[in-house]
């Protein structure tokens, strides 16, 4: 799979923004939902910063949007139970979606025309497995946008050894995985303050998409780049090579992250 290369993050953001509101358009003249699989953290926000401006120079409705989230970071419930992080935490995965989402492709919308937050879903802790379902029910997810971790090569809280056909599920973070989170989530002191489980949609999930583009931003995601572009199939030591179980699947880098190739 041949990567294609964009001179900065605002570059790729530009082009994948233009695809993705062309599907969310086709979709809505269709009366049916589109449904996008969205990461939180750094990686994709150049994505949603330029799809938030072409919304605010070409208005359109976006009122058939799902977002369908990757994964929370869960924490000890009530009774011991595992339960989402609180929705107003810095790390909070529903709080990154509600403010760095949903509120920037709102804004200057009109009302009618707005994502709904009922059409914001997450995979459910106690039920995690029922994700799945859902979004198989609605038709599946037109789009993922994905990134892959720079340590480990996680992808949404997926460690390196998971199955190629896992679910939706609850699991135990990653070492590496905390200490990549320390960058997309500065407010954490140290590692000791990231949460140790987290639910998250599975490989197998993932593969199910109709389309899918792997991110890769900044010098930092070299050795990601290396691994996701050399892998022939799905490698579980690097679970972003999930890549490559996606029939229309691609892989979205900017020149820091190719080390310079020619695009």
């Amino acid at each position: 799979m041949q990567a294609h290369l964009f001179a900065d993050p605002d570059s790729l953001g530009r082009y994948l923004a233009e695809k993705l509101l062309a599907g969310i358009a086709a979709a809505q003249l269709a009366g049916r939902p589109y449904l996008l699989g969205c990461p939180s953290g750094r990686t994709p926000k150049p994505v949603y910063a330029q799809m938030a401006a072409q919304l605010a120079r070409a208005p359109q409705d976006i009122s058939g949007l799902v977002l369908v989230m990757m994964d929370e970071y869960v924490v000890p419930g009530t009774h011991g139970e595992h339960a989402n992080a609180p929705a107003d935490a810095h790390f909070s995965c529903h709080r990154f979606a509600r403010d760095d989402i949903a509120d920037l492709l709102n804004a200057g919308l009109p009302q009618a025309w707005q994502l709904k937050p009922e059409n914001i879903w997450f995979p459910d802790p106690a039920s995690a497995a029922d994700y799945d379902a859902k979004i198989a029910a609605a038709g599946g997810v037109d789009y993922f946008i994905l990134a892959s971790g720079a340590g480990d090569g996680h992808v949404a809280f997926n460690p390196p050894g998971s199955a190629q056909d896992s679910g939706s599920r609850v699991v135990t973070l990653a070492e590496q995985t905390r200490r990549d989170n320390l960058l997309t989530f500065p407010d954490f002191r140290d590692v000791s303050e990231v949460p140790r489980h987290g639910v998250s949609v599975g490989v197998g999930t993932i593969a199910a998409a109709k389309e899918a583009g792997m991110l890769l931003l900044g010098s930092g995601k070299r050795e990601a780049y290396r691994r996701i572009t050399t892998a022939s199939g799905y490698d579980a030591d690097w679970p972003a090579t999930v890549i490559h179980l996606i029939g229309q699947g691609e892989i979205l880098a900017d020149q820091a992250a190719a080390q310079g190739e020619a695009s």
